[in-house]
Formats: C-alpha cells, structure tokens, sequence
C-alpha cells in the first residue's frame, strides 16, 4: 500500500503542515535555522518514525506471545557525518525501555525485534527518488 503525505508550507519560517489525510502535524526548522521551531524538524520526524516503530514492534511482539508489559519508552539520537565528495554518514544510537513482570530473555527478544521493525528495515535498504514533478492546484488539498 503506497503512503501519501502532503504539505502546505507557509511563509513563516518554514512552517509546514503535514498531513496524510487522516492526521495532520507541524513541521518547522529550528531557530538556528531560521524557522520559529513550532514543529517538528524533518531529522526530528525521520526520527520518531523509526521510534515509533521500534516501541509499536515491541508491544506488538509482546501481545501476540501473551507478555504482561507496561509503558514502553525508547531515546534515539542521530549523528551525521558528511565524507568524501559529500555523501552523508548517519549512526543512529536508540535505548528502550520496557516496564513489565519479564524475563531479561523476552526483554532482549522484544529490544532484538524493535530493531528490526519495518521502518528500521525500510532505512537500511535500498532507496529510489524519480524527480519533483509540479503540483496542480487542485493536489494541494491536505485533509478531506
């Protein structure tokens, strides 16, 4: 199933409201950046996808082998390195969380599953960009 996001910037910084057409969120630049900061950061939103799968992996691993967990909380941080002619290096650190009556074995099962969720999966592998095409006025509606 393909996904679709679509953004409306605004003149303000570079305040941008994103939308799947179901949930909408802010996205912006950090005021170093020039932004007003009252969204998330694009490397903020790569981020929280990644977390966000790595947590719902777990609780979804967890539910299925009939696990009692209670809250489940990661950190993740990212490092980016620009090499030779440019390209970029990223190291991405994470660290979870899992509260619950679990052996150190389903923790480490749950944390080894999390780090191969399919957004971690979709990351590593290979990607493919065709070129921007223009927008028509008539795809710029963000949310029925």
């Amino acid at each position: 199933m393909a996904t679709e996001i679509k953004i409306k910037n605004i003149p303000e910084g570079y305040q941008s409201f994103i939308s799947n057409g179901r949930h909408a969120i802010m996205g912006d630049e950090p005021i170093a950046s020039k932004g007003t900061d009252l969204g998330f950061s694009p490397v903020d939103l790569i981020l929280a996808g990644i977390s966000m799968c790595k947590v719902a992996t777990i609780r979804n691993v967890a539910r299925r082998k009939g696990w009692e967990i209670g809250n489940v909380d990661a950190h993740l941080s990212q490092v980016v390195k620009r090499g030779k002619g440019g390209a970029l290096s990223t190291s991405v650190d994470s660290s979870i969380s899992i509260e619950g009556d679990i052996t150190d074995e389903q923790r480490e099962h749950l944390i080894k599953e999390a780090d191969n969720c399919y957004v971690t999966r979709m990351v590593r592998g290979e990607w493919a960009f065709s070129d921007s095409t223009e927008l028509v006025n008539e795809d710029l509606v963000l949310a029925s």
